[in-house]
């Protein structure tokens, strides 16, 4: 069975009994509204681009503090700006609203807090255009902080709470995000991004779970798994789709994402001026910095700071490594299911394998095969990157919602509680040193010349 706990999260029990699937839950359950929503988004992108009989495109804001937009008043007070505002909030209010009624939800109570934290992400958005702070600050940090902020001060108000659904923006914004995940990519880098993106992130998986669970002996397991993906794969994402297959609490989510995005910043404007320090070839630094950078907009601008082709090399490693989240959160799923809840006294079925794995990893997917397989040889590369394009804005915005949920359910005296004498913490900088080091040698073993020869990638 499975109990609840008091944010409202299940949680494993003693006894787990396999839930059979139901055709109710293809409008009942948040994973395929997850689904149904971002295919919703892609079609209406794709034939936007593809007949230009309309536009639809999420808003972004300008950078400002530059000599076309010397003030951020400049920005906010353009005509277009405050129409595509309006436009990407009517979009998602009503998008979200739509399967928030059908989980049996209050669409209404949802779209009066949903403007709410809909204008808190449009400050972080705008605090993280700034033309400095953009090259250092991504709006995930502004986001998470200013809920933060809002969370441990005022503390968030209850009109907010019901359009507080983390999971639900940044599982739609995967599902968007799958379909710039191409299978080209892997062509266009072959064995060299195979090898660093896919060989290094199972190898650092298993090394942290074992020095997790048993050198630094955290009992919470899924916390040590969701430790674990964040660091290896690709931060807030891999760590979503990990806490779905393993059952994990809000609580240990929150708790992995911030110290995925703190360390993401230093890593981001740290690691470049290592690389530099050390000579080290763009390529082979590139490499580095995709395979280990957690947020792949960090990962561009870590590895653009190196020239085209580290910046190139970077964005490929990366992408070629979001392929694996499906991958890792079936794999968890599994082992989770057999290994540690199907202990004597709690005995797991296998069937409960479907039940755990998460649902919007098959959109993530399924995204990526159309257009790998079928857009793309369709309309061809340029073409097709329009078309993807034209979706990161409403992905983004997906994203950042969900970044200000966790900040608004972030309270630092109940992730002080999770510390268990610094051991999660212990976790993240071991794995994350172990990943380091790791992806540095692959990255030199392959791309440095000696054993393999050096792939064209033309800047």
């Amino acid at each position: 069975m499975e109990s609840v706990t008091a944010v409202g999260k299940p949680v494993i029990s003693e006894e787990i009994v396999a839930s059979k699937f139901k055709w109710s839950d293809l409008y009942k359950n948040e994973d395929w509204w997850a689904i149904w929503l971002g295919f919703i988004v892609i079609t209406l992108g794709f034939i936007s681009v593809t007949t230009e009989a309309f536009t639809f495109k999420g808003v972004k804001v300008a950078t400002w503090g530059t000599e076309a937009n010397p003030s951020v008043l400049t920005v906010l007070a353009d005509g277009k700006f405050i129409m595509g505002v309006g436009f990407t909030f009517i979009v998602l209010a009503l998008l979200f609203s739509i399967g928030i009624k059908c989980m049996g939800r209050s669409p209404v109570k949802f779209i009066a807090g949903f403007a709410g934290v809909f204008l808190l992400a449009l400050l972080a958005y705008t605090l993280a255009a700034q033309v400095t702070m953009k090259n250092y600050l991504e709006y995930a940090f502004w986001a998470l902080l200013i809920g933060m902020l809002v969370c441990n001060t005022i503390k968030t108000p209850d009109w907010l709470k019901p359009a507080i659904q983390t999971e639900f923006y940044i599982k739609t914004g995967l599902v968007i995000m799958g379909a710039e995940v191409l299978f080209s990519n892997i062509a266009e880098f072959g064995i060299y991004g195979l090898g660093i993106a896919w060989l290094v992130t199972p190898v650092v998986i298993i090394f942290m779970w074992i020095f997790g669970t048993k050198f630094l002996k955290i009992t919470n397991k899924s916390m040590v798994m969701i430790i674990a993906c964040a660091t290896s794969v690709c931060g807030t994402s891999a760590a979503i789709a990990a806490a779905a297959a393993c059952k994990g609490k809000k609580n240990d989510l929150t708790f992995a994402v911030g110290l995925s995005l703190i360390f993401t910043v230093v890593m981001m404007v740290v690691m470049p001026f290592i690389c530099k320090w050390f000579n080290l070839d763009p390529m082979i630094g590139g490499a580095w910095i995709g395979g280990t950078v957690d947020s792949t907009g960090a990962v561009v601008l870590a590895g653009e700071a190196l020239g085209p082709i580290g910046g190139q090399v970077a964005a490929l490693v990366k992408m070629i490594q979001n392929i694996l989240i499906g991958f890792v959160a079936f794999a968890v799923a599994i082992f989770f299911t057999t290994k540690v809840d199907n202990t004597a006294g709690n005995k797991v079925g296998v069937s409960e394998i479907w039940h755990r794995f998460p649902k919007f990893i098959i959109g993530f997917v399924l995204a990526s095969v159309v257009f790998s397989f079928l857009v793309e040889p369709a309309l061809g590369t340029e073409a097709t990157k329009t078309v993807i394009k034209s979706l990161s804005g409403f992905k983004g915005w997906c994203f950042c919602l969900a970044f200000m949920s966790i900040g608004l359910e972030t309270n630092f005296k109940e992730m002080a509680s999770q510390m268990q004498g610094g051991k999660p913490l212990t976790l993240y900088v071991v794995g994350q040193v172990f990943n380091l080091i790791l992806t540095l040698f692959v990255a030199w073993l392959l791309l440095s010349g000696i054993f393999l020869p050096i792939p064209n990638i033309i800047a």
